[in-house]
This record gives C-alpha cells, sequence and structure tokens, in this order.
C-alpha cells in the first residue's frame, strides 16, 4: 500500500479509480483525481503548499512533485502523461501535455495544452511554453509546433495505455491482454 501521510492537517485526497504503486508517497495538500496513476518510487510532497492533479493523469516511476513555501503549486491538468524520473517543481501543466522521461520543469513555469517536453529537458522558472509546442534541450528551448490533434491524440493513448497498465496490478493472478 503507498505512504500516504497528513501534514499540517493536511491529508492527500484520491479519486476514485486511481492506482498508487505499493512504494509511491503521497505527503500532505494534494488532490488527485479519477483514473489517475501514480508508480513505482514516485513521491507527491505537498508538505509546503497544494499540488493539484485532474484526471487521467500518469505519473510514472521515480518522479518527483515539489513545491515552494507559500510560493509556488503545482497544477496539471487532464489526460497529463509524466515520464519516469521527472522532476516538477511548482509549476502549471495544462491538459494532454507529456512531459517526456527525465525532464525538470522548474517553479511558475507554463506547458501549455497538448505541449511537449522532451526527455532530458530542463524548463527552467518562469518559461512559458505555448500550446501545441514541443521544447528540448538544457536549458529548453522552443524546437517546433506539434499538430494539436496528434498531440491530444498520442496523449490520450498513453493515458489509456497506463490506466490498463493500473489495472494488471488489482488483479495480478489475472491473464489480459498485452
Amino acid at each position: 500500500m503507498a505512504l500516504i501521510i497528513p501534514v499540517r492537517g493536511f491529508t492527500p485526497k484520491i479519486g476514485e479509480g486511481t492506482f498508487l504503486a505499493e512504494n509511491a508517497t503521497i505527503i500532505g495538500d494534494v488532490v488527485i483525481g479519477k483514473d489517475c496513476s501514480v508508480w513505482f518510487n514516485t513521491v507527491l510532497r505537498g508538505d509546503v503548499n497544494w499540488i493539484k492533479i485532474g484526471d487521467r493523469v500518469n505519473i510514472q516511476d521515480g518522479s518527483v512533485l515539489h513545491t515552494l513555501y507559500q510560493k509556488s503549486t503545482i497544477e496539471i491538468g487532464n489526460d497529463v502523461s509524466i515520464g519516469h524520473n521527472v522532476t516538477l517543481h511548482g509549476c502549471k501543466i495544462h491538459d494532454y501535455a507529456l512531459i517526456g522521461m527525465g525532464a525538470v520543469v522548474m517553479d511558475d513555469a507554463v506547458v501549455g495544452e497538448g505541449a511537449m517536453v522532451a526527455a532530458g529537458a530542463v524548463v527552467l522558472s518562469k518559461t512559458k511554453i505555448g500550446p501545441h509546442e514541443l521544447w528540448g534541450g538544457t536549458p529548453a528551448k522552443f524546437i517546433k509546433m506539434v499538430e494539436p490533434e496528434k498531440a491530444k491524440e498520442m496523449n490520450v493513448k498513453i493515458a489509456k495505455n497506463y490506466l490498463m497498465y493500473s489495472r494488471w496490478y488489482a488483479n495480478p493472478d489475472e491473464p489480459c491482454e498485452p
């Protein structure tokens, strides 16, 4: 069972149908929507400020979400994919966005609807990534526009896949479709 820790009078709220890996850690002022998945060794640390996560969001293995005390919060929209080993610190991620493996998104940065942050990118504080833009590099810079329908289709597919993967853990002894 995931480690769920109340702090400062806040107890995490977990939406219906959400999968929490047994060694995920959810702390404090965290609200997670329905049909999400929080994978192995992931930490959502809402001890110093709030973290709000929409529906059908997958936060993959080893990711860390945190904020600045009285300064920044994390807000994640619906159908968002957060890749393995991502660090999100006090930022806003809009619907259908994708944050690639190992990326870092810093305080007061905004990732627009359907935007993509490439694996390993570092999005500096206060950076504004527009809707349907692809950014990459260190520090991250604009690379190109992403076709809106393709981005949405891909991120909805990833979200559905991660929901399916999470259901495998609910019934580990039952055979399932790959």
